[in-house]
């Protein structure tokens, strides 16, 4: 499985602060993808939506995580940049994070996080804490191989009955 992690911040892109988020969620995919694509990019939509692209389209990575720029400051635009890029929205991927966040701080429904697909690939914006994406990917990491088996046109387990994905 190739993953891409997107970190979206302006004090990481700008030098004045080091990621800790991006190197999270790759300790928690390390199963799944030993080597991620990294993208550092700042709070600015349309870079943000290169890079989804270029990672989706590009480098053909199945599934992107971005990190950050999900909250209400004004620079906040991740959620709007990945819906530009996106073919379809699963909205509940995005349901799910949330309401497991819920269980851990009333601040989860201040996110405005989104997830979809564009072509093979499943985007997810998670959080721009360590703790807040390892969290997160809880939810998600359980159903991410049907996910991306799916996407790839395997269809045969479908429908099935499964526990925990």
């Amino acid at each position: 499985m190739k993953i891409g992690i997107v970190c979206v911040s302006d004090r990481c892109a700008a030098g004045e602060k080091t990621d800790t988020s991006g190197p999270a969620i790759a300790a928690c995919v390390a199963p799944f993808c030993a080597d991620p694509v990294y993208r550092l990019v700042p709070d600015d939509a349309q870079q943000i939506a290169s890079a989804l692209r270029a990672l989706s389209d590009d480098a053909g990575v199945d599934m992107i995580f971005t990190t950050g720029g999900t909250g209400f400051a004004p620079r906040d635009v991740t959620p709007e940049a990945t819906l530009a890029v996106l073919d379809r929205q699963t909205p509940g991927i995005s349901e799910a994070i949330r309401a497991e966040s819920l269980k851990i701080t009333p601040r989860a429904m201040l996110s405005r996080a989104v997830s979809g697909i564009r072509g093979r690939t499943l985007i997810v914006n998670l959080p721009g804490s360590p703790k807040a994406v390892r969290e997160s990917l809880a939810v998600v990491l359980p159903v991410l191989g049907h996910a991306v088996e799916t996407l790839g046109g395997n269809t045969q387990s479908c429908g099935g009955n499964y526990e925990n994905g």
